[in-house]
């Protein structure tokens, strides 16, 4: 692709600010908690991505199907570490989750307070 190609010709709108981005309405706590632990789970499988390219080599042998099998034993293992606790984050994940939900109702509470308190106001 031509770099010319690349240059703004035309004006930029704003960014609009995302609404309701962060809504975690109507879903269940179970889901929630699995939400937090799944996301520890990548983040673990990540961590021991970066662990294991440190370690060098194990002595496996160097075939595409030597590394799946490795790639499926990482992914197993910081699945298992996050369902059996992790380190925990998924807490504080759960928290935010539950704290979002607290956060959009009484903002969505004030705005209907503020809202009717401009239509009395222009009675």
């Amino acid at each position: 692709m031509d770099s010319a190609d690349l240059i703004l010709t035309e004006n930029i709108s704003f960014p609009v600010p995302l609404r309701n981005l962060n809504k975690a309405d109507g879903i269940p706590e179970q889901k929630k908690e699995q939400i937090a632990k799944n996301f520890e789970s990548i983040l673990l499988g990540k961590l021991l991505d970066e662990m294991q390219s440190s370690i060098g080599n194990w002595g496996f042998e160097k075939s595409p199907a030597s590394e799946q099998i490795q790639g499926i034993f990482w992914l197993y293992l910081s699945s298992h570490l996050a369902d059996n606790g992790g380190l925990g984050m998924w807490k504080d994940i759960y928290k935010t989750l539950n704290n979002q939900d607290q956060t959009n109702k009484n903002e969505e509470s004030e705005t209907k307070t503020q809202s009717a308190g401009i239509a009395n106001r222009d009675k």
